[in-house]
């Protein structure tokens, strides 16, 4: 029997694996040990429950005001421990967080193979996203088996040396958690609020927007909610001061806009499905909600789903104000450009990506996953 570690610690990252671990769990052959090192708290354990999954080992390493160095100095010494103890075939992590940049370190000193989900995702830029840029490419140096959402990021790992037996191209994880989230007679009080107006949904956290660029965001988005009284947008705020003060400032007197607590997973989805328009600095909200055939402006600079922009799910608009404003004044007013984003084909997943995965694991035969036109 195979031992399959999967290791994991943010929101995000638990999204995309607790799908797999309970696909894996449905196989005789593998034996599933579950690592988390809370990274994030509350969010992290918010999606366990949605997904009743339970950790093995939960290291509990969140601190107030963290840093890069506090996360990685806490999980390398962690999870040398339990690496040690449990002596796993295979350790899987996902994209491109410090969990999994840490976590794949530690399998190459004890030379433990490296299973990378959601490997081949590159913007080249290594100070951005940041540190997310250098994770997912470290953890691609060591990976042994690199699952790939899509052709594009396959391409990438080719053209880097990986060798193609092992570059598997399996579909996003995120589209087989989407199955098991949205729901039909799902009802959330904001959404009570918003009624029959245009639901915008924003998230903006990310650690190179803080500061004059988070605040261009925000002021774009409240000069076209001011111009638009048939929109009303929910914000579920990250936990960060700085992004919360910023918001405050900026958002806060807008009556079109309701700044929540943070959201989990489930009513994430749901809110996704239900919205005219999404804007994000978020990279698994760039996958999610074309599925639901809305469109997405990305407040980024780059990104490593290059595979959105071209199918037209996604724009890149950056984070400067007039951008963010004519682009997003645009969708509202122009009905042919919302249809062309809203009608593009999701790039990103057919709902089997976990499968796929489990199936490499067991060393069977799979199908590649092929996007349709």
């Amino acid at each position: 029997m195979k031992k399959v570690m999967l290791v994991f610690g943010t929101r995000p990252e638990a999204i995309k694996i607790c799908p797999l671990v309970n696909e894996l769990k449905k196989r005789s052959g593998i034996q599933v040990v579950i690592c988390v090192t809370a990274q994030h708290r509350q969010m992290l354990d918010q999606v366990l429950e949605t997904f009743s999954v339970v950790p093995d080992y939960d290291f509990n390493i969140m601190r107030n005001q963290q840093t890069l160095f506090d996360i990685t100095q806490a999980i390398l010494s962690d999870i040398k421990v339990v690496l040690e103890k449990e002596k796993p075939d295979v350790v899987l992590v996902h994209g491109d967080t410090s969990t999994a940049f840490v976590a794949a370190l530690a399998c190459f000193y004890l030379q433990i193979p490296v299973g990378h989900i959601e490997a081949g995702l590159r913007t080249y830029d290594i100070l951005s996203p940041y540190p997310e840029e250098f994770n997912r490419q470290a953890v691609g140096i060591i990976s042994q088996f690199n699952f790939a959402p899509t052709q594009t990021a396959a391409d990438y790992l080719i053209k880097e040396g990986k060798k193609p037996a092992t570059v598997y191209i399996v579909g996003n994880t995120v589209i087989d958690a989407m199955q098991h989230t949205v729901k039909k007679d799902y009802a959330h009080p904001e959404l009570d609020w918003v009624g029959d107006d245009k639901l915008i949904f924003i998230t903006a956290h990310r650690r190179e927007n803080l500061g004059q660029p988070m605040r261009h965001m925000f002021k774009a988005i409240r000069r076209v909610l001011d111009e638009h009284p048939e929109c009303k947008a929910v914000y579920p705020i990250h936990m960060n001061p700085a992004v919360r003060y910023a918001a405050d400032e900026e958002l806060g007197k807008c009556k079109q806009i309701h700044i929540i607590e943070p959201i989990g997973v489930f009513d994430c989805h749901n809110f996704e499905a239900r919205s005219f328009l999404c804007l994000t600095d978020s990279g698994g909200i760039q996958e999610e909600c074309p599925s639901y055939g809305v469109p997405v402006l990305v407040m980024r600079d780059t990104t490593e789903r290059p595979e959105g922009v071209d199918a037209g799910t996604l724009r890149l608009v950056g984070t400067e104000e007039e951008i963010i404003y004519r682009n997003f004044k645009e969708l509202l007013e122009q009905p042919e450009e919302y249809a062309k984003m809203s009608h593009a084909c999701n790039p990103y997943g057919d709902g089997h990506a976990c499968e796929r995965i489990a199936d490499i694991l067991e060393g069977k035969e799979y199908s590649p996953w092929v996007a349709k036109e």
